[in-house]
């Protein structure tokens, strides 16, 4: 088994064999669900989160997938992650930045060749390099904040695949 390193990475991932059947694994995920973590199955894949009582901006998700690899054992596959929503608004603000950068890169090259000022576009340009840093530092931020759930939720599944 692979542990959870101390530096959490961005989606950080982790593999598993179990010796035991992939069935009877996804059915003891799949009834481990309480009041503490919602787990939902689809096909082979366990989602486990925390209820929204619970949860907060930065609150991450663990997604398993478990796989047969030898008869009467299995791997499985982690996954952790932001609340696919965060992740997604995310993704979003960065590629906004980085066609705004482009479009203003393009209005200061076709201003300069043209003879006309252009030290508005590099200025916006050095805004949206500021941007991305500030979006890059709201991200480690929440990983920092959301970390002692993300262990939690690793906890949850040792305990309830019984992984000592």
């Amino acid at each position: 088994m692979k542990a959870l390193p101390n530096d959490i990475v961005l989606r950080p991932r982790f593999q598993l064999e179990l010796k035991r059947a992939k069935e009877e694994a996804l059915n003891t995920m799949e009834e481990a669900s309480n009041d503490l973590y919602v787990v939902k199955r689809i096909d082979d894949h366990i989602f486990i989160k925390f209820p929204k009582k619970t949860i907060h901006f930065w609150s991450p998700q663990l997604h398993l997938e478990i796989n047969e690899s030898d008869e009467g054992q299995c791997k499985v596959y982690g996954l952790f992650g932001p609340n696919p929503t965060l992740w997604t608004f995310f993704m979003f603000l960065h590629f906004g930045v980085a066609t705004f950068f482009m479009i203003l890169g393009i209005w200061a090259y076709s201003s300069a060749s043209l003879g006309k000022p252009y030290g508005l576009q590099l200025g916006a340009m050095f805004l949206m390099v500021v941007l991305w840093f500030v979006l890059y530092g709201f991200g480690r931020a929440g990983r920092k904040k959301g970390k002692p759930q993300m262990i939690e939720l690793f906890q949850f599944m040792r305990e309830v695949l019984q992984i000592s």
